[in-house]
């Protein structure tokens, strides 16, 4: 796209949210194919040493900064995105449009009595002809090809994939083929857990502020120290050493 930024050796397409919804409902309006990825601090520090997930998510045909801090960077370096577009916000927003154009959404991911309670709630706040199907997210890569053809055979225009990185990328990346008559591919990590009530979102003003991490750290510091203490810290010495070199 010539929107897109290169910093940190991740590509980032400098889009706002209103005009990622019209690319996207272009392409399934029109019935092509558009494979999206999001990009967060974590995940680019991960990209770093995880050759087969920069791969996975460079070669993505749309990516928008996830994280707060991608923006920041991205300042920091020169090359300033117009905003951060929330996965989970974007995914909230693709669901109403799918509501409004009749396109049918395919779930995969989490827990089975998870992925069931956010049909249950999809299905609640719209109409259940959005939902194309749903599968949980435990499966050997054997059964991969599979499920990527149930999906395909499902009817529905738009994936969600919600998987723990890189498994969800590579996912996309490796079956991008055999997926291209569903028109819009997107990982949205934990994002099924809070549609589904069982992690809260922090309040707006920790998101405005890039502190959702502090938020979800505060309610699983077992679990998310190490992620979000030592992965950023990684980040924001990323960010030092280009902004050195620039």
């Amino acid at each position: 796209m010539s929107n897109r930024i290169h910093i940190l050796n991740t590509h980032i397409d400098n889009l706002s949210m209103t005009e990622s919804l019209e690319l996207i409902d272009k392409h399934i309006s029109t019935q092509q194919s558009l494979h999206h990825a999001v990009v967060n601090a974590g995940k680019i520090v991960s990209m770093q040493d995880d050759a087969q997930l920069m791969q996975s998510v460079n070669e993505a045909d749309l990516i928008t900064a996830d994280g707060q801090a991608v923006v920041w960077a991205s300042k920091i370096l020169g090359k300033p995105l117009k905003e951060r577009v929330a996965g989970i916000d974007l995914m909230a927003n693709l669901v109403e449009l799918a509501h409004k154009k009749e396109y049918k959404i395919f779930f995969l991911g989490a827990k089975e009595e998870v992925v069931k309670k956010v049909v249950q709630t999809y299905t609640a706040q719209h109409a259940e002809n959005i939902i194309a199907g749903y599968r949980n997210g435990y499966f050997s890569t054997e059964d991969e090809k599979e499920i990527a053809n149930e999906i395909a055979a499902s009817g529905a225009q738009i994936l969600f994939v919600a998987i723990s990185s890189p498994t969800k990328e590579n996912f996309l990346y490796t079956h991008k083929e055999t997926l291209s008559k569903v028109f819009f591919l997107m990982g949205v990590g934990g994002s099924f857990d809070v549609v589904a009530g069982l992690v809260k979102r922090a309040p707006k003003w920790m998101q405005n502020l890039g502190l959702e991490w502090l938020y979800r750290l505060l309610q699983e510091p077992q679990r998310m120290w190490k992620r979000y203490l030592l992965g950023n810290t990684k980040f924001v010495l990323l960010v030092i050493k280009e902004w050195l070199l620039k």
